[in-house]
């Protein structure tokens, strides 16, 4: 249904690739009926500033990544869902004539279409959906329009020539978080009607997504994350950043690093959702939120979770979308319980197989 895949639904086996800015993240998964499994996954790191706040700088280098992902994961798959960032998109809802074919849809989209992006029509990709009947009048129904710069979905797909696989779905990373987000909705004690902000924590970039009953209505992104969790290790204990980087996941370093460092890293991240949430707050409709999950890299930290809880007065958990979904026997089920919070955006890719 569009022209460059934001929104177009295709049947195509594909895995999910997930190319944030400091590592790209491989998802193969299966379908059985209402039942998922993991059948593959692979994470690696990218060499520094390959990526740039998610804009490829050096293609070459982020394809040689994924190469050896593929060759990791063992995949036989060869088409690949990827996205873009949602600061990277624009979106709106507008109303058309009910009853135009798909090409009169199409052609009408690009005329109005001008009005709505700040770019030159000829500078972008351009996506749309019917989302339904508009509420306000029966004779339109509401379009979802997704634009995005060309040149960030052309790094995209280029990149993944050059590491040998065909580009068949370029997404939106909140509609792909979204998506990963039913498995997780599942899980939650009240389903229906909640309101719950789910925190991206990645290693430079904070994404906030707000969905009701299961559906975004508010997205944001900033800039903070792990790394300066990392930055802080490096430079109070005099390391390289690999060394501050290894530091912190394996442990070893002096007794005053949980008060002096870890602690107050924590202290900020609530901080940081305070701030967000205060944003979504003032933006919208809504002053309260029902639950935060807490997504990326970051969401596991010990004691993270119970101390944004304190603080917010609100339920919180980390997000992990493999809770109900069976593990092939090649996947390391405890590496991918580690992962999981921070494999959101590819499950939701990876589940584009099945649309």
């Amino acid at each position: 249904m569009g022209i460059f895949g934001f929104l177009e639904k295709k049947t195509k086996p594909v895995v999910g690739l997930d190319i944030s800015s400091t590592s790209v993240k491989l998802l193969e998964l299966s379908r059985s009926g209402d039942r998922y499994r993991v059948e593959t996954y692979a994470v690696r790191p990218l060499p520094p500033n390959a990526v740039v706040e998610k804009n490829i700088n050096d293609e070459e280098a982020v394809a040689e990544v994924i190469k050896s992902l593929v060759k990791q994961s063992k995949t036989k798959i060869k088409h690949a869902a990827v996205s873009v960032a949602g600061s990277a998109v624009i979106t709106k809802v507008i109303e058309m004539p009910a009853g135009l074919s798909e090409d009169d849809l199409e052609n009408r989209i690009y005329i109005e279409a001008d009005q709505y992006i700040p770019f030159p029509i000829d500078e972008v990709s351009i996506d749309f959906e019917v989302q339904g009947e508009s509420p306000n009048d029966p004779d339109q129904v509401e379009v979802l329009l997704a634009a995005c710069r060309t040149e960030n979905v052309e790094s995209r797909v280029s990149t993944l020539l050059l590491a040998g696989l065909e580009e068949e779905i370029v997404d939106v990373e909140a509609y792909a978080m979204e998506r990963a987000f039913e498995f997780v909705l599942e899980q939650l004690e009240d389903q229906d009607n909640q309101v719950v902000a789910v925190l991206d924590i990645g290693a430079t970039m904070t994404t906030l997504s707000v969905l009701v009953d299961g559906k975004t209505v508010y997205t944001r992104e900033q800039l903070f994350g792990g790394r300066q969790l990392t930055e802080e290790i490096q430079r109070r204990y005099g390391l390289s950043m690999e060394e501050a980087g290894l530091a912190k996941k394996q442990g070893g370093l002096p007794d005053d690093y949980q008060s002096e460092v870890l602690q107050p890293f924590k202290e900020s991240v609530v901080q940081q959702v305070t701030r967000s949430l205060q944003f979504f707050f003032s933006a919208s409709e809504y002053n309260d939120v029902d639950y935060i999950v807490l997504a990326g890299g970051v969401a596991s930290m010990e004691g993270l979770i119970e101390l944004i809880e304190e603080k917010l007065g609100t339920q919180a958990m980390v997000a992990n979308p493999f809770a109900s979904m069976s593990v092939a026997s090649r996947v390391n089920a405890a590496a991918l319980a580690n992962d999981a919070p921070s494999l959101m955006v590819a499950t939701g890719l990876a589940m584009r197989s099945f649309d």
